[in-house]
């Protein structure tokens, strides 16, 4: 029996084209989308406490910027940062001609008011003496009194502008206003000032402050007790109590200026010295969490959460402090909350996610 061909059957040929054209579909279908594959941690909450060593300086409670009241160019300046300076003492002194120029004017219109004055007065006897006889007019009386009253107004502003003129040239020395400690210095001798520009930094004797930046996660109090120590000799030492604390929250560090007032300062504690205090602060709920988790949303902290069907999402959370290898979120997380660990650098939200490892935080502080 001779061979069949497949070609000779219609419906075997059909059946053919069929079976190489489905092939063909299969091999361009597109692949299954491939999910980033991510580190995943558990979080587990602890009992965080928030023992701290702080570091600050003393620093005077009161700090005042010194100025010149009028502008020039300094032509001496005899303080310096460190100097102890008493009130009233002469700290720089202003080029002074052009004020000694402005008195020598103002005593001349002075002088020149005066003597109109004084011919305008005897003007008026004059005519004070003929109206009654009636050898002059009212008219002229009455001229001769406005111009002795308007010379004698002359007068007054003369000399108003010639106090004006001596005292803007005592202004020329700047002065302390108070016993202190000069902070800093911001003009040199030959510079040229303006008016109320600062050229010294005055820290007033009396109280005095230890002045730390503190984490706003230590919760640091007004009113709270605090054993403040000489860094160099932690066996100097003085009480106090937290004074100030600046709502402001340093976008820098993430820190809060905390001012502690002194009781009974030792004398080796001077301005500047750099001093410690350590800081106790209850237990509170937090998270701890690698730095790789950490991440921003709209320039605060976030990290990328997992919901049950591992899709990603940007969640922000409150940091507590940042630590050397790990950072402690104080809020926005809860136990059992799955967060990305590692892998997340190109995540967006609602991105599904494949979980290449999965663990659990360690339940230690």
């Amino acid at each position: 029996m001779p061979p069949v061909s497949i070609f000779a059957s219609p419906r075997i040929a059909g059946a053919l084209l069929a079976f190489v054209l489905l092939g063909g579909c299969a091999d361009d279908a597109p692949p299954e989308p491939q999910h980033p594959r991510v580190k995943v941690a558990t979080v587990s909450l602890i009992d965080y406490v928030a023992d701290a060593t702080l570091t600050g300086d003393i620093q005077a409670r009161v700090q005042t910027d010194l100025s010149f009241r009028i502008g020039g160019k300094i032509i001496e300046r005899l303080v310096d940062v460190g100097d102890s300076v008493q009130a009233d003492q002469v700290l720089a002194r202003l080029d002074p001609q052009d004020q000694r120029n402005a008195v020598r004017s103002a005593e001349a219109a002075a002088e020149a008011a005066r003597a109109q004055l004084k011919l305008s007065a005897a003007n008026l006897w004059r005519q004070q003496q003929l109206l009654p006889k009636g050898y002059t007019s009212r008219s002229e009386y009455d001229s001769a009194l406005a111009s002795e009253r308007s010379a004698r107004n002359s007068l007054a502003a003369a000399e108003a502008q010639l106090a004006d003129a001596r005292e803007q040239s005592g202004y020329t020395e700047l002065r302390a206003e108070t016993d202190g400690v000069i902070t800093a210095r911001q003009a040199e001798v030959g510079q040229v000032v303006q008016a109320a520009t600062p050229i010294f930094g005055l820290a007033r004797e009396g109280a005095r402050d230890a002045v730390f930046n503190v984490f706003e996660a230590l919760l640091v109090e007004p009113g709270q007790a605090l054993r403040v120590s000489l860094l160099e000799n932690p066996a100097i030492s003085a009480e106090g109590k937290v004074r100030e604390v600046n709502p402001q929250v340093s976008a820098q560090s993430g820190t809060v200026q905390v001012k502690v007032s002194l009781e009974q300062v030792p004398a080796a504690m001077t301005l500047g010295a750099t001093v410690s205090a350590e800081v106790h602060t209850p237990a509170r709920r937090s998270v701890e969490l690698p730095w790789s988790a950490l991440t921003k949303a709209e320039r605060e902290p976030a990290v990328w959460r997992l919901s049950d069907d591992d899709v990603a999402d940007l969640h922000p959370v409150q940091v507590g402090r940042y630590l050397t290898d790990k950072v402690i979120i104080r809020g926005g997380l809860l136990d059992g909350d799955r967060v990305v660990v590692a892998g997340g650098q190109l995540l967006h939200p609602g991105q599904k996610v494949e979980i290449a490892e999965q663990r659990k935080l360690e339940d230690q502080p």
